[in-house]
């Protein structure tokens, strides 16, 4: 899929709070530093993980599922195999009225069930990660690549 740079900096810019549904407490996985990242770049990120719900991430509760969120989201980002979305996105269209963006994150598709969601007007996004556009599209990524904020004298 292609998406124009202006179809993703419109849903990075009027986006304001994400569930990541899928979200590993283990900081080594990309699910928490995608989060992590951002949490700190002003995003809301409610983390949605049944196994680790109550726990506490990037400020905010763990939840069990996104029924289980009782505040307004933008965008949900999903961190589960292509399969797993079909319900997930269902749940999503019915516990957020307001939602605008389902996004699948790098090596997750589901043509059916992006279908779904864009038939309700909310718009989709597959096999992309939201923290490397926002790089790519905000001047975070530089000519070697990602920007990994770590100086190196190594040679």
């Amino acid at each position: 899929m292609t998406y124009s740079d202006s179809f993703l900096t419109s849903i990075l810019k009027r986006t304001k709070s994400i569930a990541v549904v899928g979200v590993s407490p283990n900081p080594v996985r990309p699910s928490y530093y995608v989060a992590r990242y951002l949490s700190l770049k002003g995003y809301r990120v409610i983390p949605v993980n049944p196994g680790h719900a109550g726990k506490v991430l990037f400020g905010q509760t763990v939840q069990g599922s996104l029924s289980d969120i009782d505040q307004p989201v933008d965008m949900v980002d999903i961190f589960r195999r292509s399969e797993a979305v079909p319900p997930i996105v269902d749940e999503a269209l019915a516990v957020f009225p307001d939602l605008r963006t389902i996004w699948m994150q790098i090596g997750v598709e589901n043509p059916q069930a992006a279908d779904v969601a864009r038939a309700r007007g909310v718009d989709v996004v597959m096999n992309r990660c939201p923290k490397i556009e926002y790089q790519r599209l905000f001047g975070e990524l530089r000519m070697g690549g990602f920007n990994t904020g770590i100086i190196s004298s190594r040679l």
